[in-house]
């Protein structure tokens, strides 16, 4: 079974140099250990997922263009995260505010080709299918 995430789990993205932390506002009023509880539409970047340092993705306009002016030298640029679709798959039994549950083995795609994953849960005494 995987562990129940909530706020202030902590996140990493394959492209980014640092680790981030999720954030979720309490209007599901589902909480755990006093932490609201995240579902899979908590995904909004800027607002849950923060960003994770410098990214140093290709895909990233960014990063291509400061990479193109450095003849070619990879140089990595401010993350500033794409996510264009929710956290998959979620709990397919637990709802939260009517989504399913957010539980620590689920993914999340940005736009410049990161890989978003849970490494820490924000608890450790919730388990969810």
């Amino acid at each position: 079974m995987a562990l129940q995430v909530c706020a202030g789990a902590t996140l990493r993205c394959s492209f980014g140099v640092a680790p981030s932390l999720l954030a979720v506002p309490p209007i599901n009023r589902v909480s755990t250990r006093m932490m609201p509880d995240a579902n899979i539409l908590d995904y909004k970047p800027m607002v849950n997922i923060m960003p994770f340092g410098m990214c140093s993705s290709l895909a990233n306009p960014a990063v291509a263009s400061a990479t193109a002016a450095a003849f070619g030298v990879l140089t990595p640029m401010p993350c500033v995260p794409v996510i264009p679709a929710p956290w998959k798959p979620g709990s397919p039994t637990v709802l939260i505010g009517k989504s399913p549950a957010l539980n620590n083995i689920s993914t999340l795609m940005c736009a410049w080709a990161g890989l978003i994953t849970v490494i820490n849960a924000g608890q450790i005494t919730v388990f969810i299918p």
